[in-house]
């Protein structure tokens, strides 16, 4: 069974820099994307980053660019996403996600097409 637990959310003021992780176990996930999404409170659920596993790909959403920076570690099984510059507007609460996908293809397919999810964790940044 697949579990996915995140950590290294809180509370953070607009400019500073946070990462989370997720730590990723029940399956080898070869073939596999690794995604963050985040869903803030009356909002959709929205694509962060996503990397694939076994190949040097990632694909971020235009609105992170430049200030996240998603990465891997095989050997520990670790997701990471490095926020930096962040924003009041991107507080929300930060979803690990993973699925039989490319990079590219986890962040255009609809977030309810996502097979397996972290419980979140918060991240609040303020002005």
């Amino acid at each position: 069974q697949v579990q996915l637990v995140e950590s290294g959310g809180g509370l953070v003021q607009a400019g500073g820099s946070l990462r989370l992780s997720c730590a990723a176990s029940g399956r080898t996930f070869s073939n596999y994307a690794m995604g963050w999404f985040r869903q803030a409170p009356g909002k959709e659920r929205e694509f962060v980053a996503a990397i694939a596993w076994s190949v040097p790909s990632t694909y971020l959403a235009d609105s992170v660019k430049g200030r996240f920076t998603i990465s891997r570690d095989n050997a520990k099984n670790m997701v990471y996403l490095q926020m930096n510059s962040l924003k009041p507007e991107d507080t929300a609460v930060y979803y690990c996600a993973a699925d039989m996908a490319t990079a590219r293809s986890m962040g255009i397919m609809s977030h309810s097409g996502i097979h397996y999810w972290g419980q979140g964790t918060q991240v609040t940044v303020s002005s």
